[in-house]
């Protein structure tokens, strides 16, 4: 983003049509503030990659056999499934004594010290504010999840405010998510702006429902499904450097 979208954040008029009987050129304006709000897993951090350092972890500690890693990361990397449901399916299939909430517990303190930012991502949201965006986190997910790991990747600092629906007790793609995180970055949604995330749910119909442009990080996990995002990027990157982009 950065200068790339500059014509488009200051309203720039845009030619989107020719009134042949009259030859005048038919302009439309459309302002768009500088506000860019982001998902946190799989969007700016590593969550995968940091999964599986856990499983590994977690295959170790139980003593289970070297198959138990591969059902793991394929339980997850399949649907991606909530993580009480996750951790019922984990007690149940390896006859694990621990309760669930326990083994989600464990899940919960471990993975902050575990996820990593894509690279380049501190830099490129350094690089939005000192531009003059207005840089958010919209995440669901547990408080001490989340908030572990905005700390523990130094997000929560280069990030003018964040959302996290543990906290808030509201979930993407409700709006309300947005807007808090909105008002945390001193606006509001009333300007428009960006959503950038890998959900197509949660992120690109949310964030549009809350009036925003989106980006979708496209993971390659759901190559069927159709959608409504105004650009399909592979990784962060992609969308932070998005260039000449206009409105039709």
């Amino acid at each position: 983003m950065g200068d790339d979208l500059d014509d488009v954040s200051r309203g720039q008029p845009q030619v989107v049509g020719i009134d042949c009987r009259r030859g005048a050129l038919v302009f439309k304006i459309e302002i768009v503030q500088r506000l860019a709000l982001f998902d946190l897993d799989r969007t700016l951090i590593d969550l995968d990659a940091a999964f599986v350092q856990w499983a590994e972890e977690f295959v170790s500690r139980q003593h289970l056999d070297p198959e138990a890693l591969t059902w793991l990361v394929g339980q997850d990397r399949d649907t991606h499934p909530h993580r009480e449901a996750f951790f019922s399916r984990v007690r149940e299939h390896f006859s694990l004594a621990e309760p669930v909430e326990e083994l989600w517990a464990g899940y919960r303190r471990r993975m902050p010290h575990l996820v990593q930012c894509y690279p380049g991502v501190l830099a490129a949201l350094a690089d939005l504010r000192a531009a003059g965006w207005r840089v958010g986190i919209v995440t669901n997910g547990m408080a001490d999840n989340q908030l572990g790991k905005l700390h523990q990747t130094g997000l929560a600092d280069a990030v003018d405010g964040y959302a996290v629906s543990g906290v808030e007790g509201i979930r993407k793609p409700e709006t309300g998510l947005f807007e808090i995180a909105a008002q945390r970055c001193g606006t509001s949604l009333d300007g428009g702006g960006w959503m950038v995330g890998d959900n197509l749910i949660a992120d690109v119909q949310g964030g549009q429902a809350a009036g925003l442009r989106t980006i979708w990080v496209d993971r390659g996990t759901s190559p069927e499904l159709e959608h409504q995002a105004d650009h399909v990027v592979a990784n962060i990157a992609e969308a932070i450097a998005i260039r000449h982009y206009r409105y039709s």
